[in-house]
């Protein structure tokens, strides 16, 4: 078998994060019961009750508020549109909100950078850590089985988001603020800020990875691992040329880019409908980009993939993992090694080291290249999950995958 310690000087700097064992945070979790199963989930237990919308996007300031933000918002009103679904199920804050103030940073048509005011229909306000923390204890008091979905477009650092004002909201309020539904809400984040998979912790009581995992259903999907910088604000006009986690999650999940073009179907399972976990991988395969987009499931079974597992699944040839996969499983492992004319029945470390180093010439071409690597130690270590003596973990792990698997329609 192939020594990664040996392999990684032979590659590029990117493997030293994948083989090496780079801490990644693990995501948010849910909590109601699954039944275990032996082979791979198709994940067809679907949800749920019609849920409702908060979206906060934004930067802290006007020279951190580029209009890909407030465009980002302006798409997930269409996506949700398109889906059938009202604005009035939406409560929105960015920004500065709607006092008329020009705070918005863009490049007009002779590359000079200038502001202008928010224009976001139905704005509830700024998006200011008051706000948030008003509308969670106003959402607090509808009883129930619920449906929640949160998506953060904006900037980020380490375990912390950032708010209008200079405003921040760690990992630890936004548990707090989560803490206030009721127990049977079931809630779905999408944030695409840099870091945003720190914001994993929110799967515990109380953030912290110490104490138990919350009593809610929790899940969500992230731009990138909870190390890394993600990209997307930019204060250039021209969806045309956003590449970014938001613009391919929200096009695999709606059928729609945000320029209003079809995109090829993410219903990979065939059963007509595309869930966050499809849209998840279609991300993966779109975003033009160096991130390294994470859900849920696959962090949670990052962290327990020790070194020994990482060396045993990346020597295995690639086609092996094609049986165990879940069907968006495949088509990642799939579309991300035509990308580099991989061979299938080798392994992730042989086929790497064939590779010319001129094919893996940009932060793109790396990324693609971890992701495909991540991808194949999720499926590695989903399969010993499920064929693990480890009910705990057998459970957890299905309650992370229904919860990844429920869509968007209304």
């Amino acid at each position: 078998m192939r020594s990664l310690s040996i392999f990684q000087p032979l590659c590029c700097a990117f493997l030293s994060a994948l083989l090496g064992g780079t801490h990644v945070t693990p995501t948010v979790l849910l909590t109601h019961s699954s039944s275990v199963r032996s082979t791979a989930p198709t994940c067809q237990n679907r949800s749920h009750h019609s849920p409702e919308f908060l979206v906060v996007g934004g930067g802290s300031n006007p020279y951190s508020n580029e209009i890909a933000l407030e465009k980002n918002v302006l798409y997930f009103q269409r996506t949700l549109e398109t889906l059938g679904y009202s604005r009035s199920r939406t409560t929105s804050f960015f920004a500065n909100g709607d006092d008329g103030q020009a705070t918005i940073r863009y490049l007009d048509e002779t590359g000079n950078y200038q502001l202008k005011a928010p224009e976001i229909p139905d704005l509830a306000g700024a998006s200011t850590l008051d706000n948030l923390s008003e509308w969670f204890s106003q959402y607090s008091s509808q009883d129930g089985d619920r449906s929640f979905f949160f998506y953060f477009t904006g900037h980020g650092l380490p375990q912390t988001f950032l708010l209008w004002g200079q405003d921040e909201l760690s990992v630890g309020q936004f548990v707090d603020f989560l803490d206030r539904l009721p127990p049977k809400t079931t809630i779905v984040t999408m944030m695409a800020q840099c870091y945003s998979g720190s914001f994993a912790d929110a799967i515990y009581e109380g953030g912290d990875r110490a104490r138990p995992v919350a009593l809610q259903t929790r899940c969500g999907f992230f731009a990138t691992v909870g190390t890394r910088p993600s990209v997307g604000c930019t204060p250039e006009v021209n969806e045309a040329d956003y590449k970014d986690y938001s613009s391919s999650f929200f096009a695999g999940l709606s059928g729609i880019d945000r320029t209003g073009n079809p995109v090829a179907s993410a219903d990979y399972n065939g059963d007509g409908r595309v869930s966050y976990a499809e849209a998840h991988a279609f991300a993966k395969v779109d975003e033009e980009t160096m991130d390294w987009p994470v859900s849920t499931s696959e962090v949670w079974l990052q962290e327990r993939a020790s070194q020994a597992d990482k060396d045993g699944f990346l020597n295995q040839a690639i086609a092996s993992f094609l049986p165990k996969a879940r069907p968006e499983q495949r088509y990642v492992v799939r579309e991300l090694s035509a990308k580099f004319n991989l061979d299938l029945n080798r392994s992730y470390l042989d086929n790497l080291d064939q590779l010319d180093p001129a094919e893996i010439n940009s932060d793109v071409q790396e990324a693609y290249l971890m992701r495909l690597g991540m991808e194949l130690i999720n499926i590695g270590m989903a399969d010993r999950i499920r064929h693990s003596n480890d009910a705990e973990s057998i459970r957890i792990f299905n309650q992370l995958i229904e919860c990844e698997s429920s869509f968007l329609k209304s």
